[in-house]
């Protein structure tokens, strides 16, 4: 298990008649992981990718949970409903110490499974481990035309850093921009 922080029991959410869990990533999600990411990635154009693209297989998986697990300043949760992963989040930092006071948050839920707060209660989740970790930045990139991503990350303290105009193109032929965002610990 992960030094530090780590969700040891299994955390409980029921909202509107779903009951699932959170907990630390295993090595043992990694097959399901790779499956997940891939449908999640064909479902909506909120993604960076489109279905298929920077694909992840099990033990591409496996190695980034290893190292997550390894790593005091990474975190890697899972959302699951009747032993099935819905979705998950990760915290990634990396080694440079001019950046070590950060990690880079992602989420991604099953579409099926929007609406439960379960990606809310990721990034809830994610935000209590970096806090008591004592990471003083949290950052997130999310599409514009994602308004209620934005409206969430707004919610839990994140403020627009910068734009990244025209970032994507989408099926619509269209571009369009890439907001960063992040949010600073309280002191």
């Amino acid at each position: 298990m992960r030094v530090g922080f780590v969700i040891k029991v299994q955390k409980e959410f029921y909202i509107r008649n779903l009951r699932y869990f959170i907990r630390t990533a295993k090595e043992e999600d990694a097959k399901i992981l790779s499956e997940v990411r891939l449908e999640i990635d064909g479902e909506t154009e909120n993604m960076d990718r489109e279905k298929g693209e920077a694909y992840i297989d099990e033990i591409g998986f496996k190695k980034i949970i290893k190292d997550d697990t390894k790593s005091e300043n990474n975190l890697f949760l899972v959302a699951m409903v009747n032993d099935n992963i819905v979705g998950f989040s990760r915290c990634e930092s990396n080694n440079l110490k001019r950046t070590s006071h950060k990690v880079e948050f992602g989420v991604c839920v099953l579409q099926e499974y929007w609406g439960y707060r379960i990606g809310r209660n990721l990034l809830n989740e994610s935000i209590l481990w970096a806090d008591s970790k004592d990471i003083k930045k949290i950052t997130l990139n999310v599409l514009e035309s994602n308004s209620k991503a934005i409206e969430l990350y707004e919610k839990f303290g994140f403020e627009v850093e910068g734009v990244l105009k025209k970032d994507k193109i989408l099926s619509d032929g269209n571009y369009y921009n890439t907001i960063l965002m992040g949010r600073f610990r309280n002191e």
